[in-house]
């Protein structure tokens, strides 16, 4: 099991570099930082500061390489049915998008091994800091870096928890000789206590209400706060309406407080905005991970079509993940999400990106694409593409209220201007709210949540939860065990196993006490 980090110094010292300079004048006085230990690491402020961001630096891993044309992230798309690839060279890849995946497959092995290091860094701060002397003005900050440890923590294992359901459960820093090295597998309700746990402390821990930093706010613990409580109330613990009412009232905090702070917390008038470099970490984006090419570069780019001159570097890109047609005709007339490079997509872009409009003969994902790094009409590129990743944007807030709200008793006024709101972007009629009932009103929000979201990492989850797939085709939802996806050749059927991801084997071979391995696999 790769619980514990045996390269210390390296981590905490390149984490610091996206989150803010810290002094470390005196971290450099009081020892060599290559020989730096657990033990003798954590002695001063400068030492709690890095550790929290080696933390968050560590989150990275969702764009980090799975071999060749691929990275980690598409796990998550190639899954759901929504995208499917131009090109065939990374079997691993290959096996996700037609559903036969198994734990040799290196984007699940790469998942588990980055989540658990984003927790083995958590469970060192958070077990170290409090022993750390800091100025009694600056006592606030040893709670907010510890709040932070927490959030980062609850984070990593809400990951865990939905991908492999019962897992270990490590909450203090591992060496070879600790007791719990080799863990069994804890049941999935306890790992969500958790979760909520520390979110619940993080949420008291003294955050800004929004950060444009890159760093936890108090408007980033209530939304995944929110969603956590709306993920409980599904499958598969199936807490139900006490949960979807949590969901809505903690949801409804940030709502409350954008309606306070609309120059703050908002939607962007455009979805252009979204993909604006100088707009990173504000308004809709509640909490992202960060990039800078300085330390690591946007690693999106596998959405990028296969050879084709859209940006200044001319005719290149892998195309491994791409839009079906499917998927992308299922969007309502009129949708500014489905109009060429105004919302999702893209039908046609501009030679090496600056040049004469040409047609790229299907649909792209645009959601990415930085026109400022890569090229536009009248846009000279800079060539550095550091757009971040998004993780909770308002919008889904927005949602999540409209959902549970509507669970709890029915569309209320709120949750019918929640679902208003998303719609009124895209330039989308909303029927009346009298039109609606319970069960209609549910499968509006939830076909919002395809079209919104699609393309961030987490449609499977909602896939997962509800145990409902949105069919491209009827426009309806079918049920999750038997819907075919359309993206690989004949449709492959989704089976009760796929529902949880496998246990790596590599792990397994490592730790014998995480058998038996997840059902079907």
């Amino acid at each position: 099991m790769k619980l514990y980090n045996k390269n210390i110094s390296k981590l905490l010292l390149c984490g610091a570099i996206l989150l803010g300079p810290t002094s470390c004048s005196d971290f450099l006085d009081e020892q060599d930082p290559s020989n730096l230990q657990p033990d003798t690491f954590y002695t001063i402020p400068d030492h709690a500061e890095a550790a929290v961001a080696a933390t968050y630096a560590e989150m990275r891993f969702y764009g980090q390489g799975a071999g060749i044309f691929s990275a980690n992230w598409q796990m998550l798309e190639a899954v759901t049915g929504t995208a499917t690839t131009e090109t065939g060279q990374n079997s691993d890849l290959n096996n996700l998008y037609a559903l036969i995946h198994d734990g040799n497959t290196g984007h699940i092995a790469n998942f588990w091994n980055g989540l658990y290091r984003v927790i083995a860094n958590a469970n060192l701060a958070i077990e170290k800091i409090p022993g750390i002397q800091f100025p009694a003005a600056n006592e606030a900050q040893k709670t907010r870096l510890i709040g932070e440890a927490r959030f980062l923590r609850a984070w990593a294992y809400f990951y865990v928890v939905r991908l492999w359901g019962d897992a270990p459960l490590i909450t203090l820093p591992q060496t070879a000789s600790s007791e719990d090295f080799n863990p069994t597998r804890t049941p999935q309700e306890e790992i969500y206590n958790l979760i909520v746990e520390d979110l619940t402390a993080a949420e008291a821990a003294g955050f800004a209400d929004f950060n444009t930093n890159g760093r936890a706010s108090k408007i980033a613990v209530k939304s995944l706060l929110s969603k956590v409580y709306l993920t409980m109330a599904g499958f598969p613990l199936s807490k139900g309406a006490s949960h979807y009412k949590l969901a809505a009232d903690k949801a409804l905090e940030v709502i409350t407080y954008s309606k306070a702070n609309p120059s703050t917390l908002n939607l962007f008038p455009t979805y252009r905005e979204l993909h604006q470099e100088n707009l990173k970490n504000r308004l809709e984006h509640i909490f992202q991970i960060q990039y800078n090419t300085v330390v690591e570069p946007f690693p999106l780019n596998d959405y990028f079509p296969n050879f084709k001159a859209v940006t200044y570097a001319g005719p290149s890109g892998t195309g491994s993940t791409v839009p079906t047609l499917s998927f992308y005709n299922s969007y309502e007339k009129g949708d500014l999400r489905a109009k060429d490079q105004e919302g999702w997509f893209y039908t046609s872009y501009y030679e090496n990106g600056t040049g004469a409009k040409f047609e790229l003969g299907q649909p792209y994902v645009f959601k990415y694409f930085n026109i400022a790094a890569l090229g536009g009409p009248g846009i000279t590129p800079t060539r550095l593409n550091n757009l971040n990743v998004n993780l909770i944007r308002y919008a889904e807030v927005l949602l999540i209220y409209a959902e549970a709200q509507n669970e709890v008793g029915g569309p209320n006024a709120e949750a019918y201007a929640a679902l208003k709101a998303i719609r009124d972007r895209a330039k989308l009629t909303t029927p009346a709210m009298g039109t609606f009932t319970k069960a209609t009103f549910a499968e509006a929000v939830w076909r919002e949540r395809w079209h919104e979201f699609a393309y961030e990492g987490i449609t499977w989850f909602d896939m997962v939860r509800l145990r409902k797939v949105f069919n491209e085709t009827t426009g309806g939802f079918d049920n999750f065990v038997g819907h075919r996806n359309l993206n690989v050749s004949g449709g492959a059927p989704l089976l009760e196993k796929h529902l949880l991801f496998p246990i790596p084997i590599p792990e397994l071979r490592n730790n014998p006490n995480l058998t038996p391995q997840n059902p079907g696999y």
